[in-house]
């Protein structure tokens, strides 16, 4: 059986740079984020090893998985749940603003996030099952081949978790930069995390 080779690449900094966006808000790429994905695959005009592109149906992933995918002839696929986490009241509002205005919510969230979620945000253990449920059908589906992944870091971190079984109150010890790139390899004795967070491949 050949391996299937997984690389999640996480979008670029979108218009209005850092702010908690779920998948409450749509906002695309701004141009410093199109220059930070372009260098991450090695430019427009590198040779990629991908043989497909999957992508979060939210603008700041699919606008660049579409580009991608037109500039060298992949196959781009949509999957709805690889949608980043609904961050209920904090999208929208940036680190600092949510700190201030709730210093103890704020912190909770960073010592426990199953279970001290914002006001109305999405379950972490659902959106976790989501996303790990397109991650196994995509090995199903696309056995053997390398696949990219256009996704978001709520995203990363949850393929990770299932990954190396963690424990999703850690979830958020783990760092996912702008445009970083993961690889999980899938063989017989199961999916391998190969690197995390590189800046280009």
């Amino acid at each position: 059986m050949s391996d299937t080779t997984l690389d999640l690449l996480r979008h670029g900094e979108p218009v209005g740079g850092r702010a908690y966006r779920g998948h409450g808000i749509d906002d695309p790429l701004s141009e410093k984020g199109w220059a930070q994905m372009w260098a991450a695959v090695g430019g427009e005009h590198a040779t990629p090893p991908w043989t497909r592109i999957v992508s979060s149906p939210l603008l700041r992933c699919r606008d660049f998985a579409e580009a991608l995918g037109l500039s060298h002839g992949l196959p781009v696929v949509v999957e709805g749940d690889l949608r980043e986490v609904g961050f209920g009241r904090w999208e929208g509002h940036t680190p600092e603003e949510i700190r201030q205005a709730t210093p103890q919510d704020y912190a909770a969230f960073f010592r426990d996030p199953v279970h001290n979620r914002p006001p109305g945000a999405e379950p972490l253990a659902a959106f976790v099952a989501r996303v790990v449920a397109v991650f196994e059908r995509l090995q199903g589906a696309y056995a053997g081949e390398h696949l990219l992944l256009v996704v978001h870091a709520g995203v990363v971190r949850a393929v990770l978790a299932h990954v190396l079984a963690a424990d999703l109150a850690r979830a958020y010890r783990v760092k996912v930069d702008n445009a970083g790139i993961s690889r999980v390899v899938v063989g017989e004795t199961g999916p391998q995390l190969v690197f995390h967070n590189r800046r280009h491949l």
